[in-house]
């Protein structure tokens, strides 16, 4: 009998080493058959403290084991940063994307990020300086899929996000939210912009003059949004048309002067974070035939807060922005700074000075 008691102990104390010295990503443990139901798994100890490991698909079709809860998140771009201040995960951000003094929403909403230490940018990201601050989640944006496919094989958790549709924006906030474990909070914010959609559907389904609108990209007027960008859809919701619709690409296009003024917009828009002014554009002579210009129709996007041009959660405030500008008889000042307060409010907790906000 102790012969046999001895031999069930030998042979679990292997079955557990077996697990611990397992290489297999967190949630592919011996127990996560059994919470595969839930979507759960149990981490091996491997000298570690034991935690709860979620999996998720990111939007690079990626599966990702994340510890649950993530007390550790590095967010190497700036619309996740928002996100994750609208979710209520700002407090457990370790780490973020560089130039945040550049974003007035951090300032304004949690001050303490602009102390944090910066991981680059999409174009030049700090993969060393990432890796140093042991995070326990790192969400970064499509683009940067060859250093999420290195730290993943690392035993990172690397998220993907790459929000460049309406859908594509409340999937990536629905999968932030069940990442970081604030999900009632993400869907209360999609919520938030599904009900802002149809509002702003019911204000412009009975309009019958749809402006044309060209919106100018960041670094130059001569790009613009091609028809399958986040801001072409901008244009959309707030009663105009894409002047730029023919326009091919898979980002920022670049176009011709001619090309511009075969367009014709009767609407120019300049996005928040432009390098450029509206002075340029109207001091520019060989615009001087351009409607948009003749009419002095040319707007630059509010930049007080936040790129309302981006897909951010207070994106949608870009299109009421825009919606506002084509059809102030519609939608007034008065509301947009209103609505635009409330927002910040329930999502963010802060006051706005929304007197800020015009054309």
């Amino acid at each position: 009998m102790k012969i046999t008691s001895f031999l069930l102990i030998m042979l679990l104390s292997f079955s557990l080493c077996a697990c611990a010295a397992s290489v297999t990503p967190p949630a592919q443990t011996c127990k996560a058959a059994a919470d595969a139901t839930n979507g759960a798994a149990t981490s091996p100890s491997g000298g570690e403290s034991p935690g709860t490991y979620i999996v998720v698909t990111d939007q690079a079709g990626r599966t990702v084991h994340v510890k649950s809860p993530a007390e550790k998140i590095v967010s190497g771009y700036y619309i996740s940063t928002s996100v994750c201040i609208a979710l209520g995960a700002a407090d457990r951000l370790a780490g973020i994307e560089a130039k945040a003094a550049s974003r007035p929403i951090y300032a304004l909403a949690k001050p303490e990020l602009l102390k944090l230490p910066d991981v680059g940018t999409a174009k030049n990201f700090n993969l060393e300086a990432c890796l140093a601050l042991k995070p326990d989640l790192v969400i970064l944006p499509y683009s940067l899929r060859d250093k999420a496919d290195i730290m993943g094989e690392m035993g990172v958790s690397v998220i993907l996000v790459n929000p460049e549709s309406y859908t594509l924006l409340t999937e990536m906030i629905n999968l932030i939210g069940k990442a970081t474990g604030t999900e009632e909070r993400a869907g209360k914010l999609n919520t938030y912009l599904e009900n802002t959609r149809a509002e702003l559907a019911g204000l412009t389904g009975g309009l019958t003059y749809r402006p044309g609108v060209y919106f100018g990209g960041v670094g130059s007027y001569l790009t613009t949004a091609s028809k399958d960008m986040y801001q072409a859809a901008l244009i959309e919701m707030a009663g105009g048309r894409n002047a730029a619709i023919g326009v091919e690409g898979g980002g920022w296009t670049q176009v011709s002067y001619e090309q511009l003024l075969a367009m014709n917009p009767e609407i120019m828009v300049i996005p928040s974070e432009a390098s450029y002014n509206k002075e340029d554009v109207v001091s520019d002579p060989q615009l001087a035939d351009l409607a948009a210009v003749k009419d002095n129709w040319v707007y630059h996007m509010p930049s007080n807060f936040e790129a309302w041009d981006s897909p951010l959660p207070s994106g949608m405030l870009g299109a009421k922005w825009l919606l506002y500008v084509l059809h102030e008889d519609v939608y007034p000042l008065k509301t947009l700074r209103n609505d635009a307060a409330e927002f910040y409010r329930e999502f963010y907790g802060i006051e706005i000075d929304a007197g800020l906000i015009g054309k």
